[in-house]
């Protein structure tokens, strides 16, 4: 019965998470410098954080968010600090010995799981654009009288389908060759991320 709304909400998500944004670029960093491992750490934190839009989708926050031009202007704000953070960071840790990261035996960088996590969640989270995006699908796509469990199926769905995507996206870019040709500009691939980001933060604030 509902399976047409499922296949429009899958091919929206689709188009969606293959487009590149901030999820994209801090799991593509992460995957480079740290590794398949912290990639895919980073892609569950992202994958968490569709669980976040859902969650507050359904108890009508994105509506209010987007009613009230304040409140989504501070999240807007929020969003950009956050990202301009990370991407100044970057930056900076490719002048200097990373100060938050660890080296392993063979010399290799190494982030702790429950960082990765949380980059990756609160990059996700904290995305103005996710909001728009979700508020469409429960608004628009997904029909009023579509119970709530079959809702929370599909944000299910999409949150599963987002961590497996970047779950992907990081064993690709964590696989060694990859990283020894992507990593051949040394602190310059540092510094375009950071650069990246930081364009994202500017992106988010003057079009989102």
């Amino acid at each position: 019965m509902y399976w047409a709304e499922f296949l429009t909400i899958a091919v929206a998500h689709l188009f969606a998470v293959a487009s590149p944004g901030p999820d994209f670029a801090v799991v593509m960093r992460q995957s480079v410098t740290a590794g398949t491992r912290a990639g895919i750490w980073t892609s569950l934190g992202v994958g968490s954080g569709i669980l976040l839009h859902v969650a507050y989708c359904l108890l009508g926050v994105a509506l209010l968010l987007s009613r009230s031009p304040v409140l989504f202007s501070a999240v807007k704000i929020l969003a950009a600090i956050y990202l301009s953070y990370i991407g100044i960071q970057s930056i900076r840790q490719s002048f200097v010995k990373q100060p938050d990261a660890v080296l392993d035996e063979g010399g290799e960088v190494t982030v702790s799981p429950g960082r990765a996590f949380v980059l990756g969640f609160l990059t996700n989270g904290l995305n103005p654009k996710a909001t728009l995006f979700f508020l469409a699908l429960f608004s628009v796509v997904i029909d009023i009288e579509t119970p709530v469990q079959i809702q929370l199926v599909y944000g299910l769905y999409l949150a599963s389908a987002t961590f497996a995507w970047f779950a992907i996206l990081s064993m690709v870019l964590g696989h060694e060759p990859i990283r020894v040709f992507m990593r051949k500009s040394g602190v310059w691939f540092e510094r375009i991320m950071g650069l990246i980001l930081v364009f994202l933060a500017v992106q988010i604030v003057l079009v989102a």
